[in-house]
């Protein structure tokens, strides 16, 4: 292993050269309290950051052992590091990035923890001049600068240590707390005192000026008890069907946003560290547009004048109403306990279709059977329960188990009121959803015709495969960018696994791909979706739901 008095000598013998010199680099130095690895160098100063490892060893590191004994003590102490490493790496301003994480604790690449030692995945722009070496920058930069990130930010000894044990004890109640709503019969949690409205639109930071902490009304109010001995107390929101009310601008969406968000962990401080939500509910939404693929939504569109066959429906274009019928059987067949919906992002057509019209438009020249017909069959047949923004209609108030209002930010228990206003339903006779039906993409679904790059990420929302661009910005539990270049290279690896048969010999469907997908991620850990050796780049995991809605939003799927 070369050490730093090598590495100065090679930026020093490329000082002024052309910018693939830099390819020299490409190694292993030992700079005394850490040790670097130059993975990949990028070839010229406007291509994406070179791609370097910061190792210290574990006995230096000397971080505490009972901090790693379970998963969710992993994740947040590699969180706790990341933040750390990203805080040093701002400090000094030296185009070192290792993809900071946001509010949610998420399981990441960027922090490895191994036998070996610490690992800080970093990407690091270069010094250039124009095109040319400027090599006393990037001594500067590679033989002191990030040896300090890492005696900042990867050594025990330098962190606060209270502040990373509160950090992995707090996720450790939250993901407690989430395992226990399915056996005491909830969705979601929402803690007293929780901060929910965010600064912006456009921020993901708690409103500090005004907010109003939620308060659960009397009647839903649960408590939990943690392994840490703290106990929390808030509103339950309980399986079936939940319908939030109330006028406009008194927190309705705010609520069911912080549900969305609920089904990941957030950091202290952010105001929804007691929002928790079941890890496989799904928020959904009209989508004009978009391309659907041999999707079952006859449950709530069939008959229709085209004859078109809607039990293996397929569109390049679907309408609000189609879209978001297919939305919900996509999430329900890729295994959603709960969905949640907001009138504001819905088709109306879709969600309700009131007396007048039905007297004017018979049902046998309607093609579309709305959600509210549809709410209880598939709670009761599929064991699906639904949360719901309601502002204009109470329609729902007939088939809906609680009903809560919020008036100035505040929810209240309004069950009984909406009863007393509701009508009776008539039950349906026979089964309106059967079990989930199989699709199995065609052979090269997802190899696309001239395909030669590997799919990637363009930004949080986009993704590119072959000349295709995957739009996921309808896809609203999608929270970082690094979740979507996972979810890129998770798209290669679905191509390789489709393309070879099941353990039955049969052709997988896309449920048993992403299953087995799934299974490797448990197995091998998240940068094994990485084409890269060494440093997997900055990934985030993504939740099999959001892998399972890029591959339904990509137009050239084509299922037998």
């Amino acid at each position: 292993m070369a050490d730093a008095h090598s590495l100065t000598r090679i930026l020093t013998s490329i000082d002024g050269r052309g910018y693939g010199s830099y390819k020299q680099l490409t190694g292993n130095y030992d700079l005394g309290g850490c040790r670097l690895v130059v993975d990949h160098v990028q070839v010229d100063p406007y291509a994406p950051p070179s791609l370097m490892r910061l190792v210290v060893d574990r006995a230096a590191a000397d971080l505490p052992e009972d901090l790693l004994t379970d998963r969710p003590g992993h994740v947040a102490t590699t969180d706790f590091l990341a933040r750390a490493v990203a805080h040093a790496a701002d400090s000094i301003g030296e185009g070192v990035s290792i993809g900071a994480p946001q509010q949610e604790i998420l399981e990441r690449t960027s922090v490895a923890i191994t036998a070996d030692g610490i690992e800080a995945r970093l990407a690091v722009q270069l010094p250039a001049a124009g095109r040319r070496i400027r090599g006393r920058a990037a001594q500067h930069l590679l033989t002191e600068a990030l040896p300090r990130i890492a005696d900042a930010a990867l050594l025990h000894a330098s962190l606060d240590a209270a502040a990373l044990w509160a950090h992995v004890s707090l996720h450790r109640d939250q993901e407690a707390l989430r395992a226990q709503l399915s056996e005491r019969g909830l969705v979601a949690f929402v803690g007293d005192g929780a901060i929910l409205p965010r600064r912006a639109g456009d921020s993901d930071l708690p409103l500090t000026q005004d907010a109003v902490p939620f308060r659960s009304p009397e009647s839903l109010q649960v408590s939990f008890d943690l392994p840490s001995g703290r106990r929390v107390s808030g509103m339950g929101v309980s399986e079936g069907i939940t319908v939030i009310v109330g006028g406009g601008y008194h927190g309705k969406s705010t609520v069911l946003r912080a549900l969305e968000r609920g089904v990941y962990a957030h950091r202290e401080g952010d105001g929804r560290e007691w929002v928790i939500t079941r890890s496989d509910v799904a928020a959904i939404r009209a989508e004009d547009g978009r391309s659907v693929a041999g999707v079952d939504i006859s449950p709530f569109i069939s008959g229709l004048p085209s004859g078109t066959d809607t039990t293996r429906f397929s569109t390049t274009n679907a309408s609000g109403s189609t879209s978001q019928a297919a939305a919900l059987v996509e999430a329900v067949d890729a295994g959603a306990s709960a969905l949640l919906i907001d009138e504001d992002t819905s088709a109306t057509n879709f969600m309700i279709r009131d007396d007048r019209m039905r007297r004017l438009i018979p049902a046998a020249h309607e093609p579309i059977t709305p959600f509210v017909e549809r709410i209880r069959p598939l709670h009761a047949e599929r064991g699906v329960s639904t949360v719901l923004v309601a502002g204009g209609s109470g329609a729902f108030f007939d088939v809906a188990d609680h009903v809560i209002a919020l008036q100035e930010y505040m929810p209240r228990d309004v069950t009984a009121q909406a009863r007393a206003l509701a009508e009776p339903v008539t039950a349906q006779s026979g089964t309106v959803f059967g079990p989930p039906r199989p699709r199995v993409p065609a052979a090269g679904s997802l190899r696309p015709t001239g395909k030669t790059k590997p799919a990637s990420a363009r930004g949080p929302s986009t993704i590119r495969l072959g000349r295709e661009q995957i739009d996921l910005g309808a896809v609203s539990q999608l929270v970082d960018a690094a979740q979507t270049t996972a979810i890129a290279h998770a798209l290669d690896r679905l191509a390789e696994l489709l393309e070879r048969p099941g353990p039955d010999g049969a052709p997988r469907s896309l449920d048993a791909a992403i299953a087995a997908l799934c299974a490797r991620l448990e197995a091998e850990g998240l940068e094994s979706l990485s084409p890269h050796r060494g440093h997997p780049g900055h990934l985030a995991r993504p939740r099999p739901l959001e892998v399972h809605a890029a591959v339904n939003r990509y137009r050239g799927l084509r299922c037998q």
